[in-house]
């Protein structure tokens, strides 16, 4: 069993105080103790962990080489006790230690990102389970209950939602592929004689009406990432939010297909609840961060 530490945190926070502020009258006035009982705890920190922390230069006390590694594990520990008991105060007030969230794979994954980063920042002890699905499957984890959250364009029957982003659906393929080289504007007919890439649809029940149009040939691959590696290879031709492949075009490894007609599909996205009366604070939250997160990419011109 290992043995107790014998520095306590109110002796480290003492010692980070007398580093940050140049000395010990200084850091007694920070921490509103007298100077006597801040050189105590700093004479009695030295001794029991034998090392010299500090050297006078004038009237500075000024950290050792090995007061300053001392310095930094000690801001490390004063930090994690205090997003522990932040932690501990959000679960007294039912925050929930875990939070699942379905998201469908056309959401934009910086805008993804940056809510769970930002919601991380403010709760860094609750577990987020992100589920990336398609379609059906998205619907299904709400409609199952094997999730708090879901980002979908379909939310099924009598679950609470809000409109959270339009998306942008063109057809791309490589700039070099058969369809560009007709130098026309195409047809859904000219679409129909070459190979369309997919996505699965995760759900059980597979909606078919799903696909913007039924291609003679057809790879079905199981993640949009894969997608997206083979319509820029020259495997066949997609429809992708704009949203989500800005650096593939930008790039020059995707190209819109110029359609004479109906070469822009819009999806709007949902955000939605599998309960929205009884969500606990924490859901709650990350659903306010997502909306603001997806406001603030309209703001700056970047959303639909």
């Amino acid at each position: 069993m290992a043995s107790p530490p014998r520095i306590s945190l109110e002796q480290w926070r003492t010692f980070v105080a007398v580093v940050e502020a140049g000395g010990q009258a200084a850091a007694a006035a920070r921490l509103h103790k007298s100077q006597s009982t801040v050189t105590y705890a700093v004479k009695q920190l030295q001794a029991l962990l034998g090392v010299q922390a500090f050297e006078t230069r004038g009237r500075r006390a000024v950290p050792t080489a090995t007061g300053q590694l001392l310095y930094q594990r000690a801001k490390a520990i004063l930090e994690d006790a205090e997003g522990l008991e932040r932690s501990a105060t959000r679960l007294s007030a039912g925050w929930e230690p875990e939070i699942s969230i379905a998201v469908e794979m056309l959401f934009p994954t910086s805008l993804l990102l940056a809510a769970l980063a930002r919601f991380g920042e403010e709760s860094p002890h609750t577990h987020l389970e992100v589920y990336e699905s398609v379609i059906g499957g998205t619907q299904e984890m709400l409609a199952d209950g094997r999730v708090d959250l879901a980002l979908t364009p379909h939310v099924p029957q009598g679950f609470e939602s809000s409109p959270l982003m339009m998306m942008r659906f063109v057809p791309l393929a490589h700039p070099r592929h058969a369809l560009h080289r007709l130098g026309r504007p195409l047809t859904m007919r000219d679409l129909r004689k070459h190979r369309q890439v997919v996505v699965r649809d995760t759900g059980a029940k597979r909606d078919k009406k799903a696909v913007f149009i039924q291609a003679e040939q057809r790879w079905t691959v199981g993640h949009f990432a894969t997608s997206v590696s083979a319509v820029a290879a020259g495997h066949g031709f997609a429809w992708f939010p704009v949203e989500k492949v800005a650096g593939e075009i930008a790039a020059g490894l995707l190209a819109p297909l110029p359609l004479a007609e109906g070469g822009e599909r819009r999806v709007e996205v949902h955000l939605a609840y599998r309960d929205r009366e009884s969500a606990g604070p924490g859901v709650l939250r990350l659903a306010q961060v997502v909306r603001e997160c997806v406001a603030a990419v309209r703001e700056g011109g970047a959303g639909s």
